[in-house]
């Protein structure tokens, strides 16, 4: 493990305390999740990244958050999409990303998964151009060398990465979007909030295309379906109807979490590491309690769990000390909130498209339920006329079954006027059903019963 630098990382002693809980991994497959050990990826402020084992304790006392927080990363568990501020980090749980952002580096839970590895990618350019912009602020203070030295973070991203990363192709875009890139002499963006950025586009960009393709698959099958009323296309609707409401879902939880940052002010500031940190040390007591506080990080890992769970109490310790003096005057946030902006209002276009799209399925809906209706609407008029005509035929059946009964009747009794009467009788029975189906059809035309 690299040698944190100095002010921002954990000292050595903290560590070190880590380093018995990983080198003590070497048991059987049950007791080890049960120790909670999980594989980390650590991306250094210069982008460089590595994957370490540490169990939670460890991860408590590296970045000071309470038990209660990790669980929001557990991948067991269902959390909804959450951006929380911590004293010391920044928990991010949006979509696949779930990390840990600190002062001065990235911890990524689920970094072996293949939807994380172009986030990987993608942080790692940002850290490395970051790092660059800000070595040549401090150093001669002149912003104008910017571009080629994130053009130099680029090429050095391609050939010397860790992980051999090469960049995509939405480098134009990034860079469209990057405030980093900042050849105005404006502030540089603090570490944490470069990190964040990158969080918050790779879940916005990932909704987006799902959103994107879930609408080219929609457009088709709801014309087909129009078109033709079958089983498969019906099925083929559902399908679709139910990824539509589980996108908007996950799309309308991140915006939610996105404009209740943008609506409490307290709640941007805590996302100010860094200057959280500068005013601490600048501080007479905050500089000896931030001594105190990592000296006693050493102790134990009940101390050390005590002192991170007061750590994240809002309304004792050093957690309201270190806020009085980091947000105790008029909050500044703008350039977070511009940040957070700019990605609200990207998914806030991506839940428009979907809620767009759901119109869309509603109206086919109710068109095939109304070309159903009118098709039973059909099928009730004929039954009508059907039942009617069997009517009308019952009572000629019922002049058959009279004529046909083996009693005497005078009507053919006369041999040579037999045939003729039988032949009007029969001629007459019909018109007279005739007559009466025509009649019956006029009276329920005339009462609106068929069309």
């Amino acid at each position: 493990m690299r040698a944190p630098k100095a002010g921002l990382s954990q000292p050595e002693d903290e560590l070190d305390a880590t380093r018995p809980i990983l080198s003590g991994l070497s048991l059987p497959g049950h007791r080890k999740k049960a120790t909670g050990v999980r594989a980390w990826m650590v991306v250094d402020s210069r982008g460089q990244a590595e994957v370490i084992e540490a169990g939670k304790h460890a991860i408590m006392r590296r970045t000071g958050l309470p038990a209660r927080d990790l669980r929001i990363l557990d991948p067991l568990l269902s959390y909804p999409s959450t951006v929380l501020g911590r004293e010391r980090a920044i928990v991010i749980n949006l979509e696949h990303i779930k990390a840990i952002i600190t002062a001065n580096e990235v911890l990524l839970l689920n970094s072996r998964d293949p939807s994380v590895i172009p986030f990987v990618e993608e942080l790692q350019r940002r850290l490395l151009r970051h790092y660059h912009a800000t070595t040549a602020q401090e150093g001669n203070g002149d912003d104008s060398n910017w571009s080629n030295l994130y053009d130099l973070g680029e090429t050095q991203s391609k050939a010397g990465s860790p992980l051999n990363f090469s960049p995509g192709d939405e480098e134009g875009k990034e860079e469209g979007k990057q405030d980093l890139d900042n050849q105005d002499g404006m502030k540089v963006l603090p570490f944490e909030f470069v990190a964040l950025e990158a969080c918050l586009e790779a879940a916005c960009s990932c909704l987006e295309i799902e959103a994107m393709t879930l609408e080219l698959e929609a457009h088709p099958a709801l014309d087909k379906l129009t078109s033709k009323i079958s089983t498969l296309n019906l099925e083929r609707v559902r399908q679709i109807k139910s990824r539509l409401v589980a996108i908007t879902g996950r799309v309308q939880k991140v915006r939610d979490e996105l404009e209740h940052l943008l609506d409490d002010d307290e709640d941007m500031a805590e996302l100010y590491l860094t200057e959280k940190i500068a005013a601490e040390i600048s501080s007479p007591v905050g500089s000896a309690t931030y001594k105190g506080e990592l000296q006693n990080i050493n102790n134990s890992q009940e101390q050390a769990f005590g002192l991170t769970k007061a750590l994240s109490r809002d309304s004792h310790g050093i957690h309201t000390s270190t806020t009085h003096s980091a947000t105790g005057k008029q909050l500044d946030v703008e350039e977070l909130e511009m940040l957070l902006e700019a990605y609200f209002v990207q998914i806030d276009g991506t839940l428009n498209k979907l809620s767009t799209l759901r119109e869309y399925v509603d109206d086919t809906e109710d068109y095939i339920n109304i070309m159903l209706d009118d098709k039973q609407n059909h099928l009730l008029q004929m039954g009508v006329m059907l039942t009617t005509a069997t009517l009308v035929i019952s009572a000629f059946v019922v002049v058959a079954g009279i004529f046909g009964m083996n009693i005497t009747i005078d009507i053919f009794e006369d041999q040579e006027s037999g045939m003729p009467r039988f032949l009007w009788t029969v001629g007459g029975s019909c018109t007279g059903s005739i007559f009466l189906y025509v009649i019956a059809i006029a009276w329920c035309k005339h009462k609106r019963l068929l069309e």
